[in-house]
């Protein structure tokens, strides 16, 4: 169990692959390297994970001992965040962590901004999800690699898990990465994966008061879009109320109103990609012969 966000125990499968080398119960503390064999071995040894129910605490541990726990934890999770933000600056790769409730419509979005931008980048997907490949069948459907990463029982992606599934997609110098974490929008607040941006997706149809009912989500976010616009006309949903709950939460965000199923919306959030692209690669090393790229 983690006892970070209290998520339970079950095996995280990187592309049908038990992943051996990441222990979500993390308090034991070993290091694990990132490396992958970049083969699948369906009998491989299946990992445990541990067992329980989710709680803040388990049974006999101290305020103190579970908090040292915590803070050791995201340590740990942010040195593998940090190797990662290393791997893509030697890359100049744009790292995007989508962020959403489950039926926010961010699957759709990122294949509609995979069809309008695989013709002119490098474009990989790593794909989040308790259980199924569904989603990521529908990202390699556009013609997208993606990797898929079952977390089981685990109720967010962790930087660990991103490295090891950045490394086994082989990423071009210069890509986009798009990361689709779990739909959930309490525990991968807390989690760096060495992304440049978190970006939260919310659907109108979920309620205007969101970004104060799970205020670490948005106040950690760049960027909210605000989808399926085109049912606004059908809903009793207040655009100008749900901008004004985000920006309290988070003075910075900024906002776009999309609507992936109709395209209303869609040239703005291009836009956002790109320019975000363009200053991941404004710092890129020389060596890659990347200056310049749009």
């Amino acid at each position: 169990m983690c006892t970070v966000c209290g998520c339970g125990a079950g095996e995280v499968r990187i592309e049908g692959k038990a992943a051996v080398g990441h222990d979500h119960d993390h308090h034991h503390g070993h290091h694990h390297d990132h490396g992958h064999d970049g083969h699948h071995h369906h009998d491989d040894h299946l990992h445990d994970y541990g067992s329980g129910p989710a709680s803040t605490q388990a049974p006999g541990m101290s305020h103190a001992r579970m908090v040292r726990l915590e803070k050791d934890i995201l340590a740990k999770n942010d040195e593998y965040a940090d190797a990662n933000r290393s791997l893509f600056a030697e890359r100049g790769v744009l790292a995007l962590n989508l962020v959403s409730s489950p039926g926010s419509g961010k699957t759709t979005l990122l294949c509609r901004t995979i069809e309008a931008l695989e013709d002119t980048l490098p474009i990989a997907v790593i794909e989040g999800d308790q259980q199924t490949s569904n989603d990521a069948d529908r990202i390699r459907a556009t013609g997208a690699p993606a990797v898929q990463v079952n977390t089981g029982k685990g109720c967010h992606l962790d930087a660990h898990m991103v490295g090891h599934a950045a490394r086994h997609l082989g990423l071009a110098d210069g890509s986009l990465l798009f990361i689709e974490n779990v739909g959930n929008l309490v525990c991968p607040a807390g989690f760096d994966l060495g992304e440049a941006h978190k970006v939260v997706i919310l659907s109108v149809t979920e309620g205007e008061d969101k970004p104060l009912k799970y205020p670490d989500m948005f106040h950690a976010a760049d960027l909210m879009v605000l989808n399926k616009t085109d049912l606004l006309p059908h809903l009793d949903f207040d655009v100008d109320a749900c901008i004004t709950n985000a920006r309290k939460v988070n003075p910075r965000i900024k906002v776009l109103k999309v609507s992936a199923r109709t395209g209303e919306g869609m040239a703005d959030w291009i836009a956002w990609v790109q320019a975000a692209r363009r200053m991941a690669l404004a710092g890129h090393r020389a060596a890659t012969g990347l200056e310049g790229a749009a």
